[in-house]
């Protein structure tokens, strides 16, 4: 389901991402550990291997900790967890709307001027905006593994 769920949204445009982020719903803030899909290029041919290249040598996903309200980054090929974020439900920088908060800038040096939202767009299967200061960067995809579930 977690390839099926990536591969569909690698082949959407940015604007078919931002569509789907907007029409879906905050959902509770996440609790464990996720794989997570960079989405670089969506809706081309380049989108899907870049993922994977992504994961490979950059970041696999994000730890959530629900009792510190916080999460870690996965990051290099050996996923160590790293990049500390505040996870709370705020408005989305998008539209308004509620959403789940990741925020890196008392958190972070390396990613102060971050800030990620989420939004369940399946049961356990979360879309990710990417802003670097008030400009959307990119959109990411966060799954749990099949024995989380």
């Amino acid at each position: 389901m977690a390839t099926l769920v990536r591969t569909r949204l690698t082949r959407l445009s940015p604007a078919h991402l931002d569509e789907l982020f907007r029409n879906s719903f905050a959902g509770p803030i996440p609790a464990g550990d996720t794989r997570g899909t960079a989405l670089i290029a969506p809706g081309t041919r380049l989108a899907a291997p870049l993922a994977r290249l992504v994961r490979l040598i950059a970041w696999q996903g994000k730890v959530f900790d629900p009792a510190t309200g916080t999460l870690r980054n996965k990051i290099s090929p050996f996923g160590i967890r790293a990049i500390v974020a505040k996870v709370y439900a705020d408005r989305s920088w998008l539209d308004g709307q509620p959403c789940i908060v990741l925020d890196y800038s008392r958190t972070s040096l390396l990613a102060h001027w971050v800030r990620d939202e989420i939004r369940e767009v399946a049961p356990g299967r979360y879309l990710g905006l990417v802003f670097l200061g008030r400009v959307k960067l990119i959109h990411f995809a966060l799954a749990w593994p099949k024995r989380a579930r």
